[in-house]
């Protein structure tokens, strides 16, 4: 009886555990309030959080504006009146004031040279020879003929003095006859004497002097060489008076004067010489466009013909004017104009300048003193925004 009672208070522990066990097989009831989302809502918080972080760079972004160029740094110089002066920069070379070509006037074969380049010489000495021998003979036969016509003009003055002392006893037409001949050979005789003249005149010719007193600068020919007045047998110069020969572009011609002062510097030398303006041409080289002028010196040079020289010839001097750079210069539609700097930005300021070849230019209208000028007018627009540096 024991054992059944045993048997019966297992079962019961069994049966009493067996309704723990069947309720943890039993399925779990969640909280619906503690259900996950579904994946696409998660992803639509992402893409809005991420859109509305993006917006917030891209406005953070064009609010700095880091593409923007910031104020454009420029050099300036304050506009402030000066001594002035315009200079003109030329080169030229010295040259003679007295200087003669000598050509021949005759053509022939040249005989003999007697000069060389670089010899002192007197009026009247004699450069060169041509020969001359064919003029001799023309010489010879004009002098021959002088001498026939002499000869026929003697007889014919003793015929009429012959004929004269007959006196009643000549017919009248006889008389005038003998007065006729000895006319002509009057005639003869002046004619003959011309030609003789003529021929002496040629033959002194061939003879080549000098025309002045100077120094033979070059020569041209040698013995031997056929000549005629066209050619260049050698050049004579006065060395005692140097000047400079230049030209001057014709934009620059009307400002030009004879008088002007001038800085003259000799190729080779350091230290420079006063002169001044003392010929200018009265007429513009079509070819070239240039005007001639010529420079004289204050003192007396000795320097060789031909030898370059830098002039620097002063225009205009004034006590008192505003200058600027080149580069400051924006030439636009026929108006010149200049930037000046006013509370931060480049103003445009239209201005008249004298144009000259230099690195400054004067200013004479629409700038005043104390004007914070632009050096450098490169790329620069009215009203850009701008920041002062140091010139």
């Amino acid at each position: 009886m024991s054992k059944p009672e045993q048997t019966s208070e297992a079962e019961e522990t069994t049966v009493a555990l067996l309704p723990q066990a069947e309720a943890l097989r039993l399925p779990t009831v969640r909280d619906p309030s503690a259900v996950q989302p579904p994946l696409s809502s998660v992803r639509r918080v992402w893409f809005w959080g991420f859109g509305l972080f993006l917006a917030a760079v891209v406005g953070f972004v064009l609010w700095l504006q880091p593409w923007a160029a910031g104020p454009e740094p420029v050099s300036i110089e304050i506009a402030a009146f000066a001594p002035v002066t315009r200079v003109l920069a030329v080169n030229g070379r010295v040259t003679a004031l007295h200087s003669v070509d000598v050509r021949a006037l005759v053509s022939g074969p040249l005989e003999e040279v007697l000069v060389a380049e670089g010899e002192g010489v007197r009026p009247g000495k004699v450069l060169a020879r041509i020969d001359a021998a064919a003029q001799q003979a023309v010489l010879r036969q004009a002098v021959a003929g002088l001498d026939a016509a002499l000869v026929a003009q003697d007889q014919a003055s003793a015929t009429l003095a012959r004929t004269e002392n007959l006196g009643q006893n000549v017919a009248r037409t006889v008389l005038e006859n003998a007065a006729s001949a000895e006319r002509a050979a009057a005639q003869d005789v002046a004619r003959m004497t011309a030609l003789v003249d003529q021929a002496q005149i040629q033959f002194r010719n061939f003879t080549i002097r000098a025309p002045m007193e100077g120094t033979v600068l070059a020569v041209n020919v040698d013995p031997g060489q056929t000549v005629d007045p066209a050619t260049v047998l050698l050049t004579v110069a006065d060395l005692s008076q140097l000047l400079v020969e230049t030209d001057v572009d014709e934009a620059y011609a009307t400002q030009i004067r004879a008088g002007l002062t001038a800085v003259l510097l000799l190729a080779g030398e350091a230290v420079p010489r006063n002169g001044q303006v003392s010929f200018v041409s009265q007429r513009v080289d079509a070819a070239t466009g240039g005007l001639a002028i010529k420079i004289s010196f204050d003192e007396a040079v000795i320097a060789p013909v031909g030898l370059t020289v830098t002039a620097n010839i002063v225009v205009d001097q004034r006590d008192a004017a505003l200058t600027v750079p080149r580069a400051a210069i924006l030439s636009a539609d026929a108006q010149d104009a200049v930037f000046v700097v006013t509370g931060g930005r480049a103003t445009r300021r239209n201005v008249m300048v004298i144009d000259w070849p230099a690195a400054r230019l004067i200013v004479t209208e629409g700038l005043a003193p104390g004007d914070a000028v632009i050096l450098d007018a490169t790329g620069i627009t009215d009203g850009q925004a701008v920041s002062v540096g140091q010139p």
